[in-house]
């Protein structure tokens, strides 16, 4: 049980407490206030004594706020980062590049943008990654921080597929078309050339045809689109083959078929004309008619008449 001394005395002590914890309007503050209106109240009674420096650290605070807030609003608080980080141990002294066959770093190191003061803090990798993609041989890239100063860039290279040439320029193509550089030395020489407005788009289909016949493919060095409907092949010793525009599989597999039985693509000709559906048209070389021309007017006699072309 209390006292009624011990009531009496707590009694105004909870009195004297309660009243410090009301605010001057009478109404009771929240608990997480009472400590500073308490200890503001004791500031303006003098019963606290103001610490040494107080409104030098104050003045000081101040300034250093409205600094911050001014770099903020005018768009100065990465370049302050930036500075700041960078001298503190976390400027990029190392790029690491991987993946990269047909491109430089050099040129990596370039798109990345470092002025030997970069910080890894404030390094932006979505800007960096944007301009390396932007590199001709370039599919995909990876930038990664790697703290407390390394750059990792992974990166994903088209596949050339074909050399197009148009008009006097030689680009290297994918399977779909997309121009990925102009062709540079030897390094590709030995891809697929295709000549022609439209080869570039239709390529991939036609030469996979010609893939299915290997000992035709073999021999191919050059796939012509003619006015973009259909296909010549220009062979390895020199010799055109027309298909037609319409049947292009039947025509390669009659070709492949007579090739392999008489050993046609070798003989001393020009020319297969495979464009006429009921007949293939042979174009001999200049000294192959002149020798024939000269053995059918021996034989032939006053019957003889001249022809550049045969029918088979």
């Amino acid at each position: 049980m209390f006292s009624l001394t011990a009531g009496r005395n707590g009694g105004a002590g909870a009195a004297s407490r309660s009243h410090r914890a009301l605010a001057p309007g009478g109404f009771v503050l929240p608990r997480v206030l009472r400590k500073p209106a308490r200890f503001f109240s004791r500031a303006v009674s003098g019963d606290v004594e103001t610490p040494p420096f107080a409104m030098l650290a104050l003045s000081a605070a101040l300034i250093g706020s409205f600094s911050l807030y001014g770099a903020v609003v005018g768009g100065h608080m990465p370049a302050a980062v930036q500075a700041v980080t960078a001298r503190t141990g976390f400027a990029i002294d190392e790029i690491r590049v991987s993946g990269n066959v047909e491109t430089s770093e050099i040129d990596i190191f370039d798109r990345v943008g470092l002025d030997g003061w970069t910080s890894l803090v404030g390094f932006d990798v979505h800007e960096a990654r944007a301009r390396i993609e932007s590199l001709p041989w370039v599919e995909g890239v990876a930038v990664r921080k790697v703290y407390p100063s390394t750059l990792e860039v992974k990166v994903a290279e088209r596949a050339p597929f074909a050399i197009w040439q148009h008009g006097a320029s030689l680009s290297l193509i994918e399977a779909d078309g997309k121009v990925i550089a102009p062709l540079s030395g030897q390094r590709h020489a030995s891809l697929p050339l295709v000549v022609g407005q439209g080869a570039d788009k239709a390529a991939a289909g036609f030469i996979a045809r010609v893939a299915s016949h290997p000992g035709l493919a073999a021999r191919v060095r050059g796939y012509v689109r003619v006015s973009d409907r259909r296909w010549n092949l220009r062979l390895d010793n020199g010799v055109t083959v027309k298909l037609p525009e319409r049947g292009e599989d039947a025509a390669l597999a009659e070709l492949a078929a007579l090739d392999a039985r008489s050993g046609l693509l070798s003989r001393d000709i020009e020319v297969v004309d495979m464009r006429l559906a009921d007949r293939l048209v042979v174009k001999l070389s200049p000294d192959a008619a002149a020798a024939r021309e000269a053995a059918l007017k021996a034989r032939l006699g006053k019957n003889y008449t001249p022809a550049g072309e045969r029918s088979i």
